[in-house]
């Protein structure tokens, strides 16, 4: 049995020192939103709880599924990259961007680029830029496929696109993987669906991405975003494949949201299919530990 950890949205805090001139465009915003809001929200107290509680259940691979940063400032990255050390090495830990995470254009090497060694395929396959995606990473049984909806947007817009080249790689790959019996884990950001989530806010390619899924199949579809948990499926010939979402990892009152939460999925092989198990894991703000706040089966 593989035990796969996901969580989310973490949103890591506080923000780190910056020059004046680096919120003289849409960050100006985030700032606001931070100081306001988003900064009693997101807890590094709730981060470290949770880091805790993984350590305990032992998963054996941690997927986290993009707005790591809150306003992509440069320091932001490097903050993130120390605190993804401290979860594991990047053999044990794969990360997707978000929205945030792209929420104005920032040179790969001084963004994204000092997280590749999370993102990157197997072999030569170092992430290098934009163009990387999608990657691949084989954790047998499992074989974990990372793309990218993260993109500058305008104010007061966070939505997200797969584009042209990312589909086109996506069908051939999946196809492969399943031909060679992999249990095929995709990973983005924004979820796929259609009509459940706000305009300014949706995966523009819902649609494609549906249709690529529908052709080649797969066996689970991890995605964070909204905040809160999300389960669909999108039917194909081999079956449904379920299409699941989380809560901010780091979210430390109740609100429209849940609190914090991350999701164990342990998966095993049955019979010609397979079985997975999840359970959710909770933040209790009155223990400040993470517990156990349902489980089922897929």
């Amino acid at each position: 049995m593989f035990k796969l950890a996901h969580i989310s949205d973490p949103h890591l805090g506080p923000l780190p020192p910056f020059r004046v001139a680096e919120l003289m465009n849409k960050r100006f915003f985030g700032y606001l939103s931070w100081v306001r809001r988003r900064r009693a929200l997101h807890r590094p107290e709730v981060l470290t709880a949770l880091a805790e509680d993984m350590a305990d259940l032992a998963p054996d691979h941690l997927v986290v599924t993009g707005d790591l940063t809150n306003i992509a400032l440069p320091e932001e990255f490097t903050q993130v990259g120390r605190w993804l050390q401290g979860l594991g090495a990047p053999e044990a830990v794969t990360v997707i961007p978000g929205n945030h995470d792209a929420y104005v254009a920032v040179p790969w090497e001084a963004s994204l680029g000092k997280w590749q060694a999370f993102m990157s395929g197997e072999g030569d396959a170092v992430a290098t830029g934009p163009e990387s995606f999608p990657f691949v990473r084989y954790r047998a049984p499992i074989a974990i496929i990372g793309l990218s909806s993260a993109q500058p947007t305008p104010l007061f817009c966070a939505h997200g696109t797969l584009g042209e080249i990312q589909l086109q790689r996506l069908g051939p790959l999946l196809r492969r993987l399943g031909e060679e019996g992999w249990f095929r884990v995709v990973l983005l950001h924004h979820p796929p669906s259609l009509g459940k989530i706000v305009w300014r806010k949706r995966l523009v390619d819902a649609v494609p991405f549906r249709r690529v899924i529908e052709a080649a199949g797969a066996e689970m579809i991890l995605h964070g975003h909204d905040h809160t948990f999300g389960i669909e499926q999108i039917d194909t010939a081999g079956g449904p494949v379920p299409v699941i979402g989380v809560p901010s990892a780091s979210a430390g009152h109740d609100g429209r949201k849940p609190l914090a939460h991350y999701q164990l999925y342990d998966i095993e092989k049955a019979g010609n299919g397979w079985r997975i198990e999840v359970n959710a894991r909770g933040f209790d703000p009155v223990s400040g530990r993470f517990r156990e706040t349902r489980c089922y089966a897929l």
